[in-house]
C-alpha cells in the first residue's frame, strides 16, 4: 500500500509489516527510475513527467530490496571496546544498564547482583576470557528461556499450536526464525533487550506456526495475541544493531 506524505515524500509498507518513508525527486535528465540507500534513507528519482502510479510501481517492486539495505545500514555501528579481564564495563541487560564485575572464586561462575553481574573466575588466568564469554552466554540464554516458558503457558492454548524445539543462539542478522521441523530459534542478543521486545520476536515466530508468510493474516495473528507488536519492532530496528554489537564484544570478542 502506498500513501503520499506531502508533496516530497512517499510512504511504503513492506510485506514484512515495517513502513519505510522514501524522499521522493524528478530530475530534468533522469532517464529511468532509480531507487538509492544512504545513512540518511531510501531516495527515489525519475524522469519529469513520469505518472505517480509508475514510481508507486517501482518501489513496490523492489520493497524486499529496500527493506534489506535499510537493515544492513542499520547493522553499520562504531566498534565497542572489546572485553578485558578485570576490568568492569557497562552493557544493557533486560532493557537497562547494567555492570558486569569481576572476581576471584573457587570456580568460574556468574553471580547476579543489584544493578547487574559478577564474573567469578578461579585462578590461575591463562583461559579466564574464554571462560568468561561462555559463562555470559550461558547466563544470557538462561534468562531468555526463564522467559518464554512463562510466556508460552499462554500462547499455546491461544494459538492451540506449540513448537517441536526453542533454540537460542547468536544470528547476525535475525531475531528469530522458525523452521521446517517447526524449531523456533531465537537471537541470544534478545537478552539484552527489553523483554517486551523479546515477547514480540516470540510471538511473531509463534504466528508462523499458522501462517508461514508475512500476509495480512499473519499480522492479524499477531495483533490478537501481542497488540503491542509495532512498537517492539520498532525498537527493534532502532537499536538492534547496538545490541547485536554488544553481545558480540561480550562472548565473541578475544582481548589480552
Amino acid at each position: 500500500m502506498m500513501a503520499y506524505l506531502d508533496g516530497d515524500w512517499l510512504e511504503l509498507a513492506t510485506p514484512s509489516g515495517n513502513t519505510i518513508r522514501v524522499l521522493k525527486a524528478s530530475h530534468p535528465r533522469a532517464r529511468r527510475l532509480r531507487l538509492t540507500v544512504s545513512p540518511k534513507g531510501a531516495r527515489i528519482t525519475y524522469p519529469q513527467g513520469t505518472h505517480p502510479s509508475q514510481v508507486n510501481a517501482f518501489l513496490r517492486h523492489n520493497a524486499d530490496w529496500l527493506e534489506k539495505k535499510l537493515d544492513e545500514l542499520n547493522l553499520v555501528i562504531e566498534p565497542l571496546p572489546p572485553l578485558r579481564l578485570g576490568v568492569p564495563i557497562e552493557f544493557p541487560l533486560r532493557g537497562e544498564i547494567a555492570t558486569l564485575d569481576w572476581a576471584e572464586g573457587a570456580y568460574p561462575r556468574v553471580v547476579a547482583c543489584e544493578g547487574g553481574v559478577t564474573l567469578e573466575i578461579p585462578r590461575p588466568h591463562s583461559r579466564a576470557l574464554p571462560v568468561a564469554r561462555g559463562l555470559l552466554a550461558s547466563y544470557f540464554e538462561n534468562q531468555i528461556r526463564r522467559d518464554v516458558s512463562r510466556w508460552l503457558a499462554g500462547y499455546v492454548p491461544q494459538l492451540g499450536l506449540a513448537p517441536t524445539a526453542l533454540r537460542i543462539r547468536p544470528m547476525k542478522s535475525l531475531w528469530g526464525s522458525l523452521d521446517t521441523r517447526d524449531r523456533i530459534n531465537l537471537d541470544l542478543a534478545l537478552a539484552l533487550a527489553p523483554p517486551a521486545a523479546l515477547r514480540y520476536v516470540l510471538a511473531h515466530e509463534l504466528c508462523h506456526l499458522k501462517v508461514r508468510n508475512h500476509s495480512p493474516r499473519f499480522w492479524a495473528h499477531v495483533e490478537s495475541i501481542f497488540p503491542d507488536w509495532r512498537e517492539q519492532r520498532d525498537w527493534l530496528r532502532q537499536n538492534g544493531a547496538t545490541l547485536k554489537a554488544e553481545l558480540d564484544r561480550l562472548i565473541a570478542d578475544v582481548a589480552d
